[in-house]
């Protein structure tokens, strides 16, 4: 059973980013997704984070919910 901690600061160390409380702070100020765009689309992602994004809703995986979190943060 994985006991993973499901907050932005682990979602951001599985995206492989920093992931301390300032860099996720800063990170969502530097980003925006714009609207018609899905999360894992935006360019500003790898190859393997918009995988691992896109896997993750597709499957509707543990990190769902917090991608989700995420998305409504990056559209300003």
């Amino acid at each position: 059973m994985d006991t993973t901690p499901l907050d932005l600061e682990h979602l951001f160390q599985q995206l492989g980013l920093p992931s301390d409380a300032k860099a996720v702070e800063l990170f969502i100020r530097k980003h925006t997704i714009t609207e018609g765009l899905l999360i894992h689309q935006a360019g500003f992602w790898t190859i393997s984070q918009q995988h691992f994004l896109a896997e993750a809703l597709a499957e509707d995986a543990q990190w769902s919910d917090l991608i989700d979190h995420l998305d409504t943060l990056l559209r300003k």
